[in-house]
């Protein structure tokens, strides 16, 4: 059977190392997220156990009072390089398959639904997270009339949203200064992306490079921005700025924002790994899926960015 020729328009794959060692990364990597932002491994006072203490207690600790030694990051640390490292093995092997002409139209088709289905689920996982901003910023008063048997610290609930810890209201963020300029280099970066791929379509690569080098630089300034908004937060924690802790909407602030900006960081790779394909000579007017994959998921990008914008910071600040 082997010399007859092939009757299908599906390209078989040889077998490959990725599926199984992309698995692994991930397992590492969540249990580092795990070990990081939660902990595995109480601290002890009286019965220390340093390694254990070291590698496995909650890796924000060193981020608070006391200058603790941790290494909790270490385990998330190793997770993210073998996760990068799978994702940069497996892509180029498709990318060559690309370059090999094995991504017939039927198989285009299958990666065009597989990056649906990808952005799909990251809908939803804004979608789980604006549910519960909504509850908290809607409901919380009401949570706080509940029976303390049902809901632990009931009452803690009436003015949880918008105060700290000694019950004072606190100072979010100003909407029209930095996250306004985050908006308007966010949209300005829209217009740049969709710019390239046009230009790639009509065949004018230099117009396409130009849109993609600077789609890439707004990226790298969108992310500078909320970098110094945050050490801006950061510095003030202890006065009037909510923090990671401070109260509910912190929490929930920094957990919508903090992975947003890493879904930006992502798009920023993205699209610069096409752009140094692109000037490399890859991609043609005909064929350039992999364009078309950082463009949908930097819109995604922009349109989340919109909705938070629009709630967490203008609609639902807290003063």
């Amino acid at each position: 059977m082997s010399d007859h020729a092939v009757e299908h328009d599906y390209h078989l794959l040889p077998p490959s190392p990725w599926p199984l060692l992309s698995g692994i990364a991930a397992l590492v990597w969540g249990f580092g997220m795990v070990v990081f932002f939660a902990g595995v491994h109480a601290r002890d006072a009286e019965h220390p156990s340093a390694s254990m203490e070291f590698f496995f207690s909650r890796g924000m600790d060193m981020f608070g009072e006391g200058n603790v030694s941790n290494g909790g990051w270490l385990i998330l640390f190793l997770g993210c390089l073998m996760g990068a490292y799978c994702m940069y093995g497996w892509w180029r092997d498709v990318a060559k398959e690309g370059a090999a002409g094995d991504h017939t139209p039927v198989v285009q088709i299958g990666l065009r639904y597989g990056m649906i289905m990808f952005i799909m689920q990251e809908i939803m996982f804004f979608v789980g997270w604006f549910w519960m901003f909504f509850e908290f910023s809607l409901y919380h008063k009401i949570r706080a009339k509940w029976n303390p048997d049902i809901l632990d610290s009931a009452d803690s609930y009436a003015e949880g949203f918008g105060v700290n810890a000694g019950g004072q209201a606190i100072a979010t963020i100003d909407a029209w200064d930095i996250p306004l300029m985050n908006t308007l280099v966010l949209l300005l970066s829209g217009t740049t992306v969709t710019w390239a791929h046009h230009a790639l379509i009509k065949g004018n690569r230099k117009a396409a490079s130009y849109g993609l080098i600077m789609t890439v630089l707004l990226g790298i300034y969108f992310t500078y921005l909320q970098a110094v908004e945050y050490l801006h937060a950061f510095a003030h924690k202890d006065t009037s700025v909510f923090w990671l802790d401070s109260n509910i909407y912190g929490s929930t602030f920094f957990f919508a924002t903090g992975f947003h900006g890493l879904h930006v960081l992502i798009g920023t790779i993205f699209l610069a790994v096409i752009w140094l394909r692109l000037v490399k000579g890859g991609m043609t007017k005909e064929q350039h899926f992999g364009f078309e994959a950082a463009a949908w998921y930097w819109h995604f990008v922009d349109v989340v960015w919109l909705f938070l914008f629009s709630f967490v910071y203008v609609v639902f600040a807290t003063s």
